[in-house]
C-alpha cells in the first residue's frame, strides 16, 4: 500500500533544515529596464554560474518583487491542515501592476511555467488591497502583505490565499486597530504571534522618496504585534518618527525563541541606519523593541553624491535588507548606499558582534568585483543558504528609488559570498543581467528567509 509522505524539502526543525542537501539552483526575479519587455523569473545553476532557465511574464510593467513558495516547512505544524502539499509553486507579485503570478517549478525546476495569473481587479474585490509586496508560506495558508488600496492610499495589510488552488481567501485582519501602513509580515510561530512592519502607501513610495514625507517622519516607524489565531491587533510599537521605513522582519527560526530582528532604512537625525530586536518586555506580557545595531553615515564630497543626497554631505548606509541564518547565529545586513554587507554574531541577540564585512559597489565607493571590475548599485537583497555557508546578493531596490540614489542607472548583477570564519566574495561568481535588474533570490529547497519551523532544535 502506498504511503503519503511530506515533501522532503519540509523540515521539522531548523537544525534538520541546515543539515539537508545544498541548493543547486537559485531563482531570481528581474525588472526589465527598457519598458518594452516583460519582467522575468530566471533560473541560475549555482555550480556552473550560468542562467539555465527563464520565464517571462505575459505583461509589461509588473515590477516583480518579493516572491515566495506556496508551501514550506511550516506545513508540518501539528495543527496545520496541509502537511502533504508540495513545495512546487512560486507566488510572484507585481508591485506596480498588482498582478500575482503562480509559477510552477515542479515538473522541471529549470523550466518554470506559468500556471495562473490573479489579476488586480480580483485581488481588490476580494481583499480591498493592491500592490502585493511579500509572500510567506504559513501553516494555514499563504500570507501576503500589500501596501495599500486600489487608489494608492491606506490601509495596507495582509491577505490570505489557499495553499493548493491559490484562491484568495480575503483580508487577514479581523481587527487592525491603529495599523495603517504596511510592508512585511512574519511570525514567532511558537508564540502564535504575527509581526508586521511599515513602509508607506503606494502614493507615498511609487514616485521615489519624498523629502517632505521623510523629514516630516511620515514614512513607517512602527512595528505591529498581532494574535495569529484571532487575527487581532495587540500592540503598536513606535520606534520614533526619526526612524524612517521599518522594513524587513527576520524572526528567530527556532520556535522556542520569542524574538526577531527588523531593519530601519534611515534615521532623519543623522542618516544612520539601524537594526532593532523585538522581544518580550519584562513582566507585563507585552513586546518591546530595542536598538541593537547602529551603522553611521559616511562623509562624502558633494560632487560625489546624487542630487537627493547633496544637501547632506554624506552617504547613508540605507539598510534595505537583513537575513538571519537558519541556526539563528549570524545576521547579515545590506547597506545599499555605502555598498557594504555586514555580518554579525547574534548568538546573544541583545549584543550583536560584527564578524565580517565585504564591500561591492556603493553610491560613492564603486568597489570592484574580481570577475567584473567596477560595478554600481550595492548589496540590496540578501539570501543565505540553509547551511549558512553561502550568501547571495543582488543590487536593485525599486525602479524609482534606484533612479534617485544611482541616477546613472544600475547595471544588474548577482554575486555570491562564502561565509566561513571569514566573509569573502567568491571571486568567480558574478552573474550580469544586461538590460535587467535583479531583485529577490530564492533557493531550491528553501533558504534562510523562506521557511518557519514547527519544532525546536533538540
Amino acid at each position: 500500500m502506498a504511503t503519503i509522505k511530506p515533501d522532503p524539502t519540509f523540515y521539522p526543525t531548523p537544525a534538520s533544515a541546515a543539515a539537508g542537501p545544498p541548493e543547486d539552483l537559485a531563482y531570481v526575479v528581474t525588472l526589465n529596464t527598457d519598458g518594452q519587455h516583460p519582467d522575468a523569473l530566471n533560473v541560475i545553476d549555482v555550480s556552473s554560474r550560468e542562467r539555465v532557465g527563464r520565464l517571462e511574464m505575459p505583461n509589461v510593467g509588473d515590477e516583480l518583487h518579493h516572491f515566495g513558495w506556496n508551501a514550506c516547512s511550516s506545513a508540518l505544524c501539528p495543527w496545520a491542515p496541509h502537511p502533504h502539499v508540495e513545495r512546487r509553486y512560486f507566488l510572484v507579485p507585481g508591485l506596480r501592476s498588482s498582478r500575482i503570478h503562480v509559477v510552477d517549478v515542479g515538473d522541471d525546476p529549470r523550466a518554470p511555467s506559468l500556471a495562473k495569473v490573479i489579476e488586480p481587479d480580483e485581488l481588490a474585490a476580494k481583499t480591498g488591497y493592491s500592490r502585493p509586496h511579500t509572500f510567506h508560506c504559513g501553516p494555514d495558508g499563504l500570507y501576503a502583505s500589500a501596501l495599500g488600496n486600489p487608489e494608492g492610499d491606506g490601509p495596507g495589510g495582509v491577505f490570505l490565499l489557499d495553499h493548493e488552488d491559490f484562491a484568495i481567501k480575503g483580508a487577514w485582519e479581523a481587527d487592525r486597530g491603529p495599523q495603517e501602513l504596511a510592508y512585511d509580515v512574519w511570525w514567532n510561530i511558537g508564540y502564535d504571534r504575527v509581526v508586521t512592519s511599515e513602509w508607506g502607501t503606494p502614493n507615498m513610495v511609487e514616485g521615489g522618496v519624498n523629502p517632505e514625507l521623510l523629514l516630516g517622519g511620515k514614512y513607517g516607524h512602527h512595528l505591529h504585534v498581532w494574535d495569529m489565531k484571532s487575527r487581532r491587533h495587540r500592540q503598536a510599537i513606535d520606534l520614533g518618527p526619526e526612524q524612517q521605513m521599518v522594513l524587513e522582519l527576520r524572526p528567530a527560526h527556532d520556535p522556542d525563541k520569542p524574538w526577531g530582528f527588523v531593519g530601519v532604512v534611515v534615521s532623519t537625525a543623522d542618516l544612520s541606519a539601524s537594526v532593532w530586536l523585538w522581544h518580550p518586555a519584562e513582566g507585563n506580557g507585552q513586546i518591546t523593541a530595542t536598538k541593537v545595531i547602529e551603522i553611521p553615515a559616511e562623509p562624502a564630497e558633494t560632487e560625489q553624491l546624487p542630487p537627493a543626497l547633496q544637501p547632506f554631505g554624506a552617504v547613508p548606509p540605507l539598510v534595505t535588507d537583513i537575513a538571519l541564518s537558519v541556526d539563528d547565529r549570524s545576521l547579515y545586513v545590506s547597506c545599499w548606499g555605502t555598498g557594504e554587507l555586514k555580518r554579525y554574531d547574534v548568538t546573544d541577540p541583545f549584543h550583536p558582534r560584527e564578524t565580517g564585512s565585504v564591500r561591492i559597489g556603493g553610491i560613492v565607493g564603486r568597489v570592484a568585483h574580481p570577475a567584473a571590475g567596477t560595478v554600481n548599485g550595492g548589496p540590496q537583497m540578501v539570501e543565505v543558504s540553509r547551511d549558512g555557508r553561502r550568501v547571495y546578493l543582488t543590487n536593485s531596490l525599486y525602479a524609482s528609488w534606484d533612479a534617485q540614489f544611482y541616477p546613472e542607472g544600475i547595471d544588474g548583477w548577482m554575486v555570491k559570498l562564502d561565509s566561513g570564519e571569514d566573509l569573502a566574495l567568491d571571486s568567480e561568481f558574478f552573474i550580469p543581467f544586461e538590460g535587467e535588474r535583479p531583485h529577490q533570490v530564492r533557493l531550491a529547497g528553501g533558504d534562510a528567509s523562506s521557511d518557519s519551523y514547527c519544532f525546536p532544535n533538540p
